[in-house]
C-alpha cells in the first residue's frame, strides 16, 4: 500500500536521507519519496500506516 504523510519540518536532503532511514527501519522493502519543496513523503510498504509514522516521529520529524 501506498501511504501519504505531510511532515512540514522536512527541509533538506539529509532530513529526506533520515525520514528514509527511518522507514526503512521498520519496513526494509520499503520505497520512500520525499520532496522537501512540497514536504510530502509518499511511502509504498506493507508496514502499518501507526508503524510508519510513528518512525517519521522518532526520528524528530512532525507528521502533520
Amino acid at each position: 500500500m501506498t501511504l501519504d504523510f505531510k511532515v512540514p519540518n522536512l527541509a533538506c536532503s539529509a532530513c529526506v536521507e533520515a525520514v528514509t532511514k527511518a522507514v526503512k527501519a521498520v519496513d526494509d522493502g520499503a520505497e520512500v519519496a520525499a520532496d522537501p519543496k512540497t514536504k510530502d513523503v509518499s511511502v509504498t510498504t506493507s508496514a502499518s500506516e501507526a508503524a510508519i509514522k510513528e518512525a517519521i516521529v522518532a526520528a524528530g520529524y512532525t507528521v502533520a
